[in-house]
């Protein structure tokens, strides 16, 4: 059975991040849940909020993904998954959502290894120089100083 993805951050974070989720899988929809947390709702009425929206997709287990450890979204999620068949993962970014989209269909705890993995390798510095920014090399024919 295929693991639901809960998406648990401040707004719109959590909405934006399931959209872009559906940009790559189209077909991901019912399997990722997303709820935003308001600046002006209480940690109470967010988890009731979230309570409802897990009770609605039943079966399966879930793996709830946060944005800031230890802000409103991962203490809601910390309560919202305790005594359930959930996982949190906090520092939610979109390769780690990828990766856990991707391998949905895997146990709940491999699953949350794939989401560390992937959030993790997911971050990294690019080079800043592009080939056609670079010096020309003396073999480099003289007659093309156009970007190609």
């Amino acid at each position: 059975m295929t693991n639901r993805i809960f998406l648990i951050a401040h707004a719109p974070l959590a909405h934006a991040l399931r959209q872009c989720a559906l940009h790559v899988f189209p077909d991901c929809g019912n399997g990722v849940l997303a709820l935003d947390v308001q600046p002006n709702v209480s940690p109470e009425e967010t988890l009731a909020s979230a309570r409802i929206i897990m009770g609605q997709h039943r079966g399966g287990g879930t793996l709830v993904l946060t944005d800031v450890f230890g802000a409103t979204p991962c203490n809601v999620a910390q309560r919202l998954v305790d005594g359930t068949h959930s996982k949190l993962v906090t520092g939610v970014n979109l390769p780690m959502l990828l990766r856990t989209v991707s391998y949905r269909h895997e146990p709940l705890d491999a699953l949350v290894s794939r989401a560390v993995v992937g959030g993790t390798q997911g971050v990294m510095q690019v080079a800043i120089t592009a080939p056609q920014n670079q010096a020309r090399r003396k073999h480099d024919p003289e007659h093309h100083h156009h970007q190609q």
